[in-house]
């Protein structure tokens, strides 16, 4: 796939099935003095229980696919705009939303499916595999762990068919995980700083 006039290769996703360790490792990278977005389905999830809202995950996957919409690309012109000019991690990104489409069966808007498809990411994606060991449910995440594993499989479908390289990350440490990426960064894509 070429280039769309839109790509920003400094926004790097970071995808996977949930509870594979994802959103911890984005947490340590921040640390680590990199930039980062919040992942758009548990904001909204956080919200939506806030407020005694419905447009949930388990309750209107419709609704809770259009706020995730919203979200994401409040997200992409965040990361877009974040100060300096090294990577900014997108916890998710928009084809993880025509993901979670085709998991549910729900039809694909042509504005998500636009969306996914011009607005560009950098190339690389690094995506969580499941991780039965670390896998776990909280207030927010609800699937089970075979969910979980479908999710993942969904993931790795959608994001070559808008022209990504998957890149898995490994089982191991947080540190293992972190010094993956990093190593990764520099490697492809020259936005290793700081």
């Amino acid at each position: 796939m070429h280039a769309h006039p839109t790509t920003h290769n400094r926004l790097i996703i970071l995808t996977g099935g949930p509870g594979s360790g994802k959103t911890t490792l984005i947490d340590a990278l921040e640390r680590s003095g990199l930039s980062r977005t919040e992942e758009a389905g548990r904001a909204v999830i956080r919200e939506q229980l806030a407020i005694g809202g419905t447009a949930l995950p388990w309750a209107d996957q419709e609704a809770f696919a259009t706020l995730m919409l919203e979200r994401e690309l409040r997200s992409y012109r965040e990361g877009r705009a974040a100060p300096g000019d090294g990577p900014v991690l997108c916890d998710r990104g928009l084809p993880d939303l025509v993901g979670y489409l085709r998991l549910e069966g729900l039809p694909l808007p042509e504005p998500v499916h636009t969306a996914a498809r011009e607005l560009r990411y950098h190339p690389d994606v690094f995506i969580a595999p499941p991780w039965p060991e670390i896998y776990g449910r909280d207030t927010e995440r609800k699937q089970s762990y075979e969910e979980a594993v479908r999710t993942y499989e969904v993931m790795a479908e959608v994001y070559p068919e808008y022209g990504y390289e998957l890149v898995p990350l490994p089982l191991g440490t947080v540190d293992e995980r972190v010094g993956f990426v990093r190593a990764r960064l520099r490697e492809r894509s020259g936005v290793s700083r700081p």
